[in-house]
């Protein structure tokens, strides 16, 4: 029941099929490009710029 109205709303027409792969593709890029940034920011952890800059700069 799931499948067939998933794909009577997305799949059944190509303007529709091709919105979903784009969007979807879109939204996939978005998420693995964060979740790799921070992956590498808590690898790195006291040894990026953005976590021993508080160290170098001077206040004003």
């Amino acid at each position: 029941m799931a499948l067939s109205s998933l794909y009577r709303s997305l799949f059944r027409r190509t303007s529709t099929f091709t919105l979903t792969i784009v969007l979807g593709a879109v939204l996939f890029e978005r998420a693995f490009d964060q979740g790799a940034d921070a992956f590498y920011s808590h690898l790195n952890q006291g040894k990026l710029w953005e976590h021993i800059k508080h160290k170098y700069e001077q206040e004003e």
